[in-house]
């Protein structure tokens, strides 16, 4: 899956924090004809000990998608 297949409120894993943790996206990463450099997700920091709380990370960071049938990880290539 890449980056421009995710869409709003999608549960992905994130490793802004050093360790992957779940987030939900606030927003799209799609951006006219583009896709955003940084985007804006809810992270649930409590799964390692710290507050849940919203705020911007660059796409990089975003390592796994949940769908129906489990996690699928994100290809980065063509960012």
């Amino acid at each position: 899956m890449q980056i421009k297949d995710l869409k709003k409120n999608d549960i992905i894993l994130s490793k802004q924090l050093g360790t992957p943790i779940r987030g939900r996206l606030l927003e799209s990463p799609i951006q006219g004809k583009g896709i955003k450099k940084v985007i804006l997700i809810y992270a649930y920091g409590e799964e390692v000990g710290m507050f849940n709380e919203h705020g911007s990370i660059p796409i990089t960071d975003i390592v796994a998608v949940y769908r129906e049938k489990g996690w699928i990880n994100i290809n980065r290539e063509v960012i």
